[in-house]
């Protein structure tokens, strides 16, 4: 029981090593993502409703600048937040330590035999860690509180990451109306270059996405197509009904 719970805790310090290389991965999917769907989603409209293509380049930058910034301050403060809250319970648990040594002990074996061990089994994994001061205090943050205490996540450049991303990936649907009289594109067709293009971004992105959720690459660009595709469609609908009104 000792050795599966010492696995165990091997596996999480594996899986944490593993978060780290690619800790900014959230950050620029989710970005991106809102970025792609978004954008195309004012072109959609915009080109439902029959508007020229230079309304389209001016409400697509408007919306890659307004909101990309919005979403890159948005992550600064959540990861700000989240940051200083662990810290908070990391100076609360270092003083909880220190006056109540043996409380804090019980409570992790407690922990442990809730999770399958023995008592006695519990007992001897427990006094192993409370040798380590380190080590103790990041257990009970990580099994009383749920978090990795040791983040070392930069709000700034989780904001910078996600601002980024919204602004790269929010700029595809935009780039066939860009190159249009760059290359002469015939306009009848650019909103359906602008259309190839999201997807093939959307697909793209979707894949990245297995790195954080274990999924199947092919089944997460899929489903991220099926969301911005479903999204895109109900913005051009919405500006081709509302175009009928006025």
């Amino acid at each position: 029981m000792l050795s599966k719970a010492l696995d165990k805790k091997k596996g999480a310090l594996r899986v944490l090593s593993h978060k780290n290389k690619g800790k900014y991965i959230k950050s620029i999917i989710y970005g991106g993502l809102d970025g792609i769907i978004t954008t195309f989603a004012i072109v959609a409209g915009v080109a439902g409703a029959s508007l020229s293509a230079s309304i389209i380049i001016i409400l697509g930058f408007a919306n890659l600048l307004a909101d990309g910034i919005s979403m890159g301050f948005g992550d600064y403060l959540s990861t700000k937040s989240e940051k200083e809250y662990q810290q908070h319970q990391r100076k609360k648990e270092t003083q909880e330590i220190k006056r109540f040594p043996q409380k804090e002990k019980e409570a992790l074996i407690t922990t442990y035999q809730k999770k399958g061990l023995s008592k006695k089994a519990a007992t001897t994994y427990v006094s192993f860690i409370t040798k380590h001061k380190k080590i103790f205090l990041n257990t009970i943050l990580s099994e009383h509180y749920g978090f990795n205490s040791d983040n070392n996540h930069s709000p700034v450049k989780n904001g910078v990451a996600t601002f980024g991303s919204f602004v790269v990936f929010g700029f595809v649907p935009l780039l066939a109306y860009v190159l249009v009289p760059v290359i002469g594109i015939d306009q009848t067709v650019t909103f359906g270059i602008a259309a190839v293009l999201t997807a093939v971004a959307l697909f793209g992105l979707g894949a990245m996405k297995f790195k954080i959720t274990g999924t199947h690459w092919y089944r997460a660009g899929f489903e991220m197509l099926l969301v911005g595709g479903l999204a895109a469609a109900a913005a051009y609908g919405i500006g081709y009904v509302i175009s009928g009104l006025v």
